[in-house]
């Protein structure tokens, strides 16, 4: 049902103001998926959030090289722009400072739909969340909101999102970090501070040779590490 919410009023001057309101209506979201090559009953899923100015349709290239037992699903942020300018390449966003508890909330209501569907017809064995960079902030917050629907929580360069309770995050589950050691966004004393920060929230951390990117390898050998509690 449609509805109208009053969020602000701003006055222009002594006679004239401006309201903002809000509408709640349907929305077309897309993913892409790489179903496993050979017919497994019950195949191990893995939702992979993609970061700042990706499209899924290249992100899930990255993933290619895994194992061919995984289900992969990456859904798409529902802001898409230009990366340059007004025309050329597209890239997607989960979210930018503006109307942002708004857009947390639009993120957690799609992906719970995204991930009841896939349950239903792919009956996984297992669920791994995986978040790179902007999409590491936005698994952080689906994670929280129902951590029992995750097995495995995977974050990938990318700061913890400040608005998360520290308190608040915990889980019987495994969560793992990973940051390059020569990621562009993240050096020196600032880097390990990052790390540090995740140790404290009980994650694992990995590091490891590389820039501001995932590498196959890397999240294979975090893939093969067993289900633990912490």
């Amino acid at each position: 049902m449609n509805r109208l919410n009053l969020m602000n009023m701003r006055k222009i001057n002594g006679y004239f103001r401006t309201m903002e309101h809000t509408l709640k209506c349907l929305k077309t979201y897309r993913y892409e998926i790489q179903v496993p090559q050979s017919n497994v009953t019950a195949p191990k899923l893995i939702i992979a959030l993609h970061g700042y100015g990706q499209l899924v349709k290249y992100f899930i290239r990255k993933l290619e090289a895994l194992s061919s037992e995984y289900l992969i699903v990456c859904p798409e942020g529902p802001h898409r722009f230009y990366l340059k300018g007004s025309s050329g390449r597209v890239g997607a966003s989960w979210m930018t400072k503006e109307a942002r508890e708004m857009d947390i909330e639009d993120n957690v209501h799609w992906l719970n739909a995204l991930i009841d569907e896939l349950k239903e017809h792919y009956t996984p064995d297992s669920i791994t969340l995986l978040g790179f960079s902007q999409g590491a902030a936005t698994a952080a917050r689906w994670y929280q909101q129902n951590p029992k629907c995750f097995e495995q929580l995977i974050l990938w360069a990318a700061v913890f999102p400040p608005d998360i309770e520290r308190g608040t995050f915990t889980s019987n589950h495994s969560m793992h970090f990973v940051l390059g050691n020569q990621d562009e966004y993240y050096q020196g004393s600032d880097a390990e501070a990052l790390k540090n920060s995740y140790l404290d929230l009980g994650f694992k951390v990995h590091a490891y040779e590389g820039t501001h990117d995932i590498d196959s390898k890397v999240l294979t050998k975090i893939l093969a590490l067993p289900f633990h509690g912490i």
